[in-house]
């Protein structure tokens, strides 16, 4: 049997995956078993940070390798704590908790909001608002967390404890709050999942005012959206706030699987020993590989990874058949007059890998991407959306 029939075979059938078998790659440029290249503008979902086979990534993943690859949270590891204390200097965050995925980090947050609020305001201040659109995982927990009920209907009853109110209404957010013992108000300042929408400034500067003022932890959900994704080193950065919590996951390991929980000064003691836990949290690889990826992402780095956003929005504002263009940085969403299913098979037959979101095409290429290459695939975009 090929890939292909093992996979049909032996493999639950969760994913509706494309007909491609990827077999190597280098940079923003995937080899299929067609003998095929394919430009990369997925990333592997916003994982592959700096493109398959990164050099001083790999380098850093095999050097951990040949010294010991895995001990358990029983022992101090340096990779750990030199990972910790980075995000810690780059965020102003006061500790980590490591675990393997961004549903996971979102339970630590999820987790750390309650307790802060049974400590706090009481046993029956547990619940969390998050908005409407959302995706914070697909734990039974971060479920009911997501604001989407296409994704509950299959597994009720769902964790209780969860409120949805719309992005970018303030009064039903208020409204929200004050109908419901709350601890936490948890967000993604760009949806992805649901759209790719980036919150309005009035909407998240208003979040921060009602943490402030009901005492409630603010949880930004950067999953996807950060390690440089949308140009800053983190999504809420550019709206001026400050988190209580920031979950994160995805781009940091660069290819390994890798959660941070970063907790600041409200929640930083909230966690004692025995309370949380992960088998493989901190494994030593994987931070090893995220330390690689986190040092390069200098504010100069960055500021090219808005030049080259720039350059997506400067190709396809206008063009024909695309009606508009959403997201930040390299986290992009495009709507097209064609079904953007359409739009994604088309370009794979040329050569261009891209994903979907709701009803969009969505573009999550390597940070690293070169112009060219990236100028390159935006022809083939603007073909398959042609009318």
């Amino acid at each position: 049997m090929n890939t292909f029939e093992k996979d049909k075979q032996f493999v639950a059938p969760t994913y509706a995956r494309f007909p491609l078998e990827i077999t190597g790659g280098k940079g923003a440029i995937l080899t299929g078993s067609d003998g095929k290249e394919y430009i990369d503008l997925g990333s592997g979902i916003a994982v592959n940070t700096f493109g398959a086979c990164d050099e001083e990534w790999v380098n850093a993943v095999k050097a951990q390798l040949d010294k010991f690859a895995h001990t358990s949270n029983l022992y101090y590891t340096s990779p750990c704590a030199d990972l910790a204390e980075m995000l810690c200097n780059r965020t102003g965050m006061k500790n980590v908790f490591f675990s393997n995925s961004g549903a996971e980090a979102n339970e630590t947050a999820i987790k750390a909001a309650r307790r802060y609020g049974a400590l706090n305001k009481g046993n029956d201040y547990y619940t969390i608002v998050t908005l409407e659109k959302s995706f914070h995982g697909r734990t039974h927990t971060t479920l009911a967390a997501t604001g989407q009920e296409n994704f509950h209907k299959e597994f009720l009853p769902l964790t209780e404890g969860f409120v949805h109110t719309p992005p970018n209404d303030i009064e039903k957010l208020r409204e929200t709050v004050q109908n419901n013992k709350c601890c936490a108000i948890m967000i993604e300042l760009v949806q992805g999942e649901g759209g790719v929408n980036a919150l309005d400034q009035k909407f998240v500067d208003e979040i921060a005012k009602l943490c402030k003022e009901q005492d409630l932890i603010l949880i930004a959900d950067e999953v996807q959206t950060g390690n440089g994704r949308t140009g800053k080193l983190y999504a809420y950065m550019h709206y001026g706030i400050t988190p209580d919590v920031v979950s994160t996951a995805k781009g940091l390991g660069g290819g390994l699987p890798l959660g941070a929980t970063m907790l600041g000064e409200k929640v930083k003691d909230i966690f004692t020993p025995g309370l949380n836990g992960s088998t493989f949290g901190a494994n030593p690889v994987c931070c090893s590989g995220a330390i690689s990826i986190l040092s390069r992402l200098t504010d100069k780095f960055l500021e090219e990874v808005s030049e080259k956003a720039q350059l997506v929005r400067d190709t396809l504002s206008g063009a024909d058949g695309i009606e508009d263009i959403s997201g930040l940085g390299l986290m992009i969403g495009i709507k097209t007059v064609k079904e953007a299913k359409e739009v994604v098979n088309y370009c794979m037959e040329r050569g261009v890998l891209v994903l979907t979101a709701k009803d969009r095409v969505r573009l999550l290429p390597p940070l690293n991407i070169e112009k060219e290459v990236l100028s390159k695939a935006l022809e083939i975009i603007k073909e398959a959306c042609k009318l």
